[in-house]
């Protein structure tokens, strides 16, 4: 709801929740609701921005329940809210330096080394 991606997006969200009846009262409460948690953010207090996300939620919630076809129309709207993430593996770039000290061995810094022993397997970036 702070974002520059809810103003292009707001209108279609009151037209989901107003099933056109409404709309313009729930695009009004939305931008009130913006408004509220931007001050909330703004003044620290977490427990305001989270009761404006809960309220809205509800109000999802029941017109999920209400019209359960709608799902896509929601997802639709939520996807063009997420921020764009890349297609494809990300790179992530590690520079360790070592300094003082005597070591008698080679150091070696790697995400994982393998001695050819069966061991767990190993991880590439962003799993688990």
């Amino acid at each position: 709801m702070a974002t520059e991606a809810w103003t292009q997006v707001r209108g279609r969200l009151a037209r989901f929740l107003g099933r056109g009846e409404d709309d313009e009262v729930i695009d009004a409460e939305l931008e009130e609701s913006r408004e509220e948690l931007i001050a909330a953010r703004r003044n620290g207090d977490e427990d305001g921005a989270a009761d404006v996300a809960a309220e809205w939620r509800i109000r999802i919630r029941r017109a999920l329940r209400d019209n359960p076809e709608a799902e896509q129309e929601l997802r639709a709207i939520l996807d063009e809210l997420a921020p764009r993430q890349a297609a494809g593996p990300s790179v992530a770039i590690n520079h360790n330096t070592i300094s003082g000290g005597h070591y008698n061995a080679p150091v070696i810094m790697a995400q994982w080394v393998s001695d050819s022993a069966p061991s767990t397997a190993p991880r590439g970036p962003g799993t688990a």
